[in-house]
């Protein structure tokens, strides 16, 4: 995905919260000036309610001519300096910054709040980072600003400090748990996506990190987000691990009225899989970042849909009422079908968004994107609330995020494995052969004659030839039928395994496209 060139606040909190006080800090009865309130999640309230109440303007430095022009190579040639890191070796926690350039053009300000509450700014200083051969930055002006900033902390082992979590363009954002490398994106927001209009990208201007106690094993982050539409106050509680935490709290300030909102946005890649013959010149069997949606609605089914590379652009809408949960998952961990040991698909993690709180009715948004190259992300989820963002009325929500690798949680039962489809046997016409796999819950406990059965739905074509068995060389249970398209129309399936009438898998979800 592309991202457009934002805005760089160049008001740092000291200043605003000056221009402010009169607004924010109410006077005591007495003479005396009341006390500033210490400073919290609501401090980063005021001010994006402040910001929203102006008109959008792009607060952004102008880039020197001699980091505009960058190459791509020479802008990835850049380090941070480690022996420059906030905190280092005062904290668990250490971060490091990115330098803005061609590829991050937007700026960030960066503040450290003290355990006291004083606020410091962190000051850009080119002598954080070894620039490549080549890069001869000149005359960089004090004011420029950092593109993002990453934390590090001993997620691995106690001697090193592991990349936990990267803050870096727009409102994208990464996190890891153990023995995982980075693959999908979550975002602070989305707006406008898969529109006729135009998706448009808030971008997170301000942070705020709280300094931790030396040995204090948890973070919080606070963030300013803006954008043409809207501002929004958001913290980020981090909490490292085998699964990594991150309970994230936001209020919106809408400038205007948003056609479509998307709430806790998920981004990934899916280049191919094991579903259809793969139509690049690639040794490797597999390629994504991630495998499937997975979500739970508020009646407690859990749902999963395999992901697909399409053709054309894809939009599915699962509708529901009080979710309890989504995510885009890399399901599959088995190396032998990635084949390729730079890059590490089976160890990116999957990302779990359980909401915090009601949130009403919606729905969870899926859209695919045709994608010919794995540098291109083209798979994002997101909630879309039924409740319409408005105009001088403050709109918050929470989640906690779970990036995590294998689990017994996600879901709790049998789930869908693998998912095959080719032309059936003997036929002339667009008949489809598709296997399911199914595996994990109570069907790892089941011999092979018990009478486990599959119940099918399908809507714009037929299903027969039904078949359900456990294989004996992996114990993995397979449902396999034909479908018989009707017409041209996409045909919507689900499938799922029953014993005695309970069901014992997740719902598996297709949509066929011819």
């Amino acid at each position: 995905m592309h991202l457009p060139r934002w805005s760089l606040l160049t008001v740092t909190l000291v200043t605003a919260v000056l221009q402010h006080s009169s607004a924010i800090v109410p006077r005591a009865q007495s003479q005396r000036p009341a006390p500033a309130p210490a400073f919290g999640f609501e401090t980063i309230q005021r001010l994006a309610q402040q910001r929203a109440a102006e008109p959008y303007r792009d607060r952004s430095s102008k880039l020197p001519e001699s980091l505009a022009k960058l190459s791509y190579d020479d802008y990835r040639s850049i380090r941070f300096l480690p022996e420059h890191a906030l905190w280092r070796d005062q904290a668990l926690f250490e971060i490091q910054f990115f330098q803005r350039g061609s590829t991050y053009a937007q700026g960030i300000n960066v503040t450290e709040v003290g355990e006291d509450g004083t606020l410091r700014p962190i000051r850009y200083d080119p002598s954080q980072f070894a620039f490549g051969k080549g890069v001869a930055p000149r005359d960089l002006p004090a004011d420029l600003g950092y593109a993002g900033l990453r934390v590090h902390y001993p997620l691995q082992r106690p001697d090193y400090k592991d990349e936990l979590m990267v803050f870096l363009g727009a409102s994208y954002f990464r996190v890891l748990g153990r023995e995982q490398t980075y693959g999908a994106w979550a975002r602070g927001l989305a707006l406008d996506v898969a529109t006729t209009g135009g998706e448009e990208f808030p971008y997170f201007s301000d942070f705020w990190l709280m300094r931790p106690a030396p040995m204090q094993r948890n973070l919080t982050i606070f963030a300013l987000l803006d954008s043409p539409s809207l501002t929004g106050a958001y913290r980020f509680q981090i909490v490292p691990g085998a699964t990594t935490d991150v309970e994230v709290t936001a209020t919106l300030y809408a400038r205007k009225s948003v056609a479509k909102l998307g709430l806790a946005p998920l981004t990934s890649m899916f280049l191919y899989g094991e579903d259809r013959p793969r139509q690049f010149d690639d040794y490797r069997p597999e390629v994504h970042n991630s495998d499937g949606l997975l979500l739970q609605t508020g009646g407690g089914e859990w749902i999963w849909r395999p992901l697909v590379n399409p053709r054309t652009l894809r939009v599915s809408s699962f509708a529901t009422e009080h979710p309890r949960g989504m995510g885009l998952s890399q399901r599959d961990r088995d190396f032998s079908h990635y084949q390729d040991e730079d890059a590490h698909f089976q160890r990116r993690p999957s990302y779990w968004v359980a909401p915090l709180g009601d949130w009403g009715k919606g729905s969870v948004e899926l859209v695919e994107i045709p994608n010919n190259e794995e540098i291109h992300d083209n798979i994002v989820s997101y909630w879309v609330p039924e409740a319409r963002l408005q105009p001088h009325k403050p709109f918050s929500f929470s989640y906690l995020l779970s990036a995590y690798a294998q689990t017994a949680l996600w879901p709790p039962g049998g789930r869908a494995v693998a998912t095959r489809s080719a032309p059936a046997r003997g036929r002339s016409d667009n008949a489809r052969r598709l296997l399911v796999d199914f595996s994990g819950g109570d069907l790892l406990t089941l011999a092979d004659s018990q009478p486990v059965k599959a119940e099918i739905g399908v809507r714009n074509g037929d299903v027969d030839e039904v078949n359900v068995q456990r294989l004996a060389e992996n114990g993995v249970w397979r449902v396999s039928f034909r479908l018989q398209p009707r017409g041209n129309q996409p045909v919507d399936l689900r499938c799922y395994l029953t014993l005695y009438g309970e069901a014992l898998t997740e719902t598996w979800t297709y949509l066929w496209t011819p």
